[in-house]
């Protein structure tokens, strides 16, 4: 089974060492294997195709005279990876006939859709940017306030009974009966009502997860898609209609406040602007780019260019409701102040700020007030915008590299254990809704945080994805989210394990008492 030779190579890291030698590394044996005399003959023996491939002999070629340097660029080749994939016992158990210089580590970072001539080299990918570093340094000294002041702490508990068919009528009259300090400083409790799982977090991120889903979703009136796409939201005007729609908006913003003390994720991703209202930050022209593209290019092109005797524009707006366009100033006496060079400044904050707040002030200051019953304002305000998206909804594509060299093993697997190799050209397989999904049931929540896998958070603290070998092969694979771990048979084919694994992955909901 072909996978990327980026994954075929983690199998050498964590063998012990020998104190007096170092063994060659992966790339140097691929080296050593294709320097061989008779390689094109070994190639025709195995699959007479690979024998006949020119374009491969002359990847061959390249390898076998620049050696480790050809093996980095062509890392994400496809007809590297199938040669490999076919050939890794005997380059694993390949002995040149002289000592092969240790060299360069064989660990590329190809994401989907790179290639080797774009992929970012090692220099690069060692060497977070400024604004990353500043951030994280940002964010850990953020959690470590949050714990001095208490937040999240106790003595107190939150103890939340959680039906799956009544999940946001029982959760709002639940969370909304609380104070503001006892959502400050109590510890959060989940339990699924007829289910056992015990919560050591893991109850609670498929709760924060499950929430989200329903409670930022256009379906029920409070958001709506932004103009751009149907992926970020924002508050929508027509939430106006909702009963006690103000009051929905406050428990909004009290969500927002216990995932961010608790460090749990959302899945929900709002518009830049929405941010910057949370952070109580102003707008300008260039947030609209988030919001209504088209808009923002309209008022760009304004902006830009001399409109002298070419717009004839007033400080008015036309709004349509129900149906019903009415036209709305944007300042007092608007309709007859014409829209010039010398006040077009003006005319674009105004309509900045319209665009924005349209029809959803009172919404957006309920939800305001909810965020900051949990969360001190001062604390919060280190961030900016774009920092506390990441924050709350951490990252969207999942970064197999990532993912993989961040994950533990138990009970005798390990990276090259040929049910793991099986495992990972799985989730290669995946795409990317089934990977969420994948570690949606592993973790309880389908997001991963800023920093990525190495900050995966437990039940008492980071925990790395775990896959521990449990169970008979008739057996589906179950997890433990409260632990990040997934028990997987050792099943005797790839085609059973990826078949178990999607069936698990699809089809179980629910938590259990380990």
């Amino acid at each position: 089974m072909a996978r990327p030779a980026n994954m075929l190579i983690a199998a050498i890291r964590n063998q012990h060492l020998d104190q007096q030698t170092s063994p060659p590394s992966y790339n140097d044996k691929i080296v050593a294997f294709l320097r061989q005399p008779n390689i094109f003959d070994m190639l025709q023996d195995r699959q007479p195709s690979l024998g006949t491939n020119h374009e491969l002999r002359e990847k061959i070629h390249y390898i076998r005279t620049e050696g480790t340097a050809a093996v980095e660029k062509l890392s994400c080749d496809a007809d590297l990876v199938i040669l490999l994939s076919l050939f890794e016992d005997e380059v694993m158990s390949y002995v040149p006939p002289h000592p092969v210089h240790p060299g360069f580590n064989f660990s590329p970072r190809c994401s989907p859709g790179s290639s080797p001539q774009n992929s970012p080299g090692p220099q690069r990918a060692r060497a977070p940017a400024p604004y990353r570093r500043d951030f994280e340094a940002k964010l850990r000294n953020f959690y470590r306030k949050l714990e001095a002041k208490g937040y999240g702490q106790g003595p107190g508990k939150i103890k939340l009974l959680i039906r799956r068919e009544h999940l946001l009528e029982g959760t709002f009259n639940q969370i909304m009966a609380y104070s503001r300090k006892e959502l400050q400083r109590s510890k959060l409790y989940v339990t699924f009502h007829g289910e056992e799982g015990l919560d050591y977090s893991g109850p609670s991120r498929e709760f924060f997860f499950l929430l989200s889903q329903e409670l930022f979703n256009p379906y029920y009136g409070l958001f709506e898609y932004s103009a751009n796409d149907t992926y970020t939201v924002q508050i929508s005007p027509m939430s106006a209609f909702v009963e006690n729609h103000l009051e929905w908006f406050r428990f909004c913003g009290r969500i927002l406040g216990l995932a961010l003390i608790h460090q749990y994720l959302l899945d929900a991703f709002f518009t830049r602007p929405f941010y910057k209202a949370l952070l109580r930050l102003p707008t300008d022209l260039s947030d609209l780019e988030y919001l209504d593209e088209e808009f923002h290019q309209s008022l760009q092109w304004v902006k830009d260019n001399d409109i002298t005797n070419i717009l004839e524009l007033t400080f008015t707006v036309n709004e349509e409701v129900f149906g019903q366009v009415t036209e709305r100033e944007l300042k007092s006496g608007g309709a007859n102040i014409q829209v010039t060079e010398k006040n077009k400044k003006d005319y674009i904050e105004r309509m900045t700020k319209w665009r924005v707040e349209r029809g959803v002030v009172q919404q957006t200051e309920a939800l305001i007030r909810g965020f900051y019953e949990v969360v001190d304002s001062r604390l919060v305000s280190v961030f900016d915008a774009r920092e506390l998206e990441l924050v709350i909804a951490g990252r969207v594509e999942i970064d197999l590299n990532d993912w993989r060299s961040h994950t533990e093993y138990r009970g005798g697997y390990h990276d090259g254990h040929i049910v793991m190799r099986w495992f990972w050209a799985a989730v290669e397989r995946f795409n990317n809704e089934q990977r969420l999904r994948l570690l949606q049931f592993v973790t309880g929540t389908s997001s991963v945080p800023y920093e990525g896998f190495a900050a995966l958070r437990g039940s008492n603290g980071l925990r790395r994805f775990c896959i521990e070998k449990w169970g008979k092969v008739t057996s589906l694979p179950r997890a433990h989210t409260c632990f990040n771990r997934l028990d997987l048979p050792p099943y005797p084919s790839y085609s059973m394990l990826y078949e178990k694994l999607l069936t698990a992955v699809e089809e179980t909901s629910t938590f259990g008492l380990e």
